[in-house]
C-alpha cells in the first residue's frame, strides 16, 4: 500500500510517500511544499491545497496519515498548523482517499519503540528503516516519513487482526 505521510504546516508542510509491504517500508518520494511567508493565508493555503492535488494525481496514493493536533504554547502557530491541516484533511476527503490520524506518541511508538523517543532518534530510525535517502534537512521531511511509517505499521496490524478474527 502506497501511503502519504504529511507533516502539515503553512510554512512547510512536509510529504512523504512511504510504500509497504511485505514487512518492509519504502520510501518513493518525499519533499516539502513551501508557501511565501509574504502572501496572504488564503493564497497559501490554495498552494498548499494545489500542490496536494498535483501530488496525489501524479502518485495514486491508497491512504493519506497525519498527525493528530496537540495543543501548543505558541497560539499563532498552532493557528497555522490548524489551518493547514484542515486544508489537507479537505483535500484527502475530496480525493476520496482514506485519512488516518496518529498522536506523536503513536507516532513515535511505531518507528522506535518507545513514544516518549526524542525527535534525533526518531530520525535516526526513520533513515534506517527507509535508507539513506531520506533527506536530513528539513525536520518536515522526515515527520512525515515518520507518519507514514506509523501508518504502514497500523494498517499490517489491522490486516494481521483481522486474518486471526477469521479462523
Amino acid at each position: 500500500m502506497l501511503v502519504l505521510g504529511l507533516d502539515p504546516g503553512l510554512a512547510l508542510t512536509g510529504w512523504a510517500l512511504v510504500d509497504g509491504g511485505g514487512g518492509r517500508v519504502t520510501l518513493r518520494g518525499a519533499g516539502v511544499w513551501s508557501t511565501p511567508a509574504h502572501e496572504e493565508a488564503g493564497r497559501r493555503l490554495l498552494s498548499l491545497w494545489e500542490s496536494f492535488d498535483q501530488l496525489v494525481a501524479h502518485h495514486h496514493p491508497e491512504a493519506v496519515s497525519l498527525e493528530r493536533l496537540y495543543f501548543s504554547r505558541n497560539v499563532s502557530t498552532a493557528m497555522a498548523v490548524s489551518q493547514a491541516r484542515g486544508v489537507l484533511v479537505c483535500a484527502a476527503a475530496k480525493a476520496g482517499l482514506e485519512l488516518h490520524e496518529y498522536t506523536p506518541g503513536e507516532i513515535k511508538q511505531a518507528v522506535t519503540g518507545s513514544g516518549s523517543a526524542p525527535k534525533q532518534q526518531v530520525a535516526k530510525l526513520v533513515r534506517l528503516l527507509l535508507g539513506e535517502g531520506v533527506p536530513l534537512r528539513p525536520d518536515d521531511i522526515t515527520d512525515a516519513c515518520a507518519v507514514g511509517i506509523c501508518h504502514q505499521h497500523a494498517s499490517g496490524l489491522r490486516r494481521a487482526l483481522a486474518l486471526g478474527a477469521g479462523r
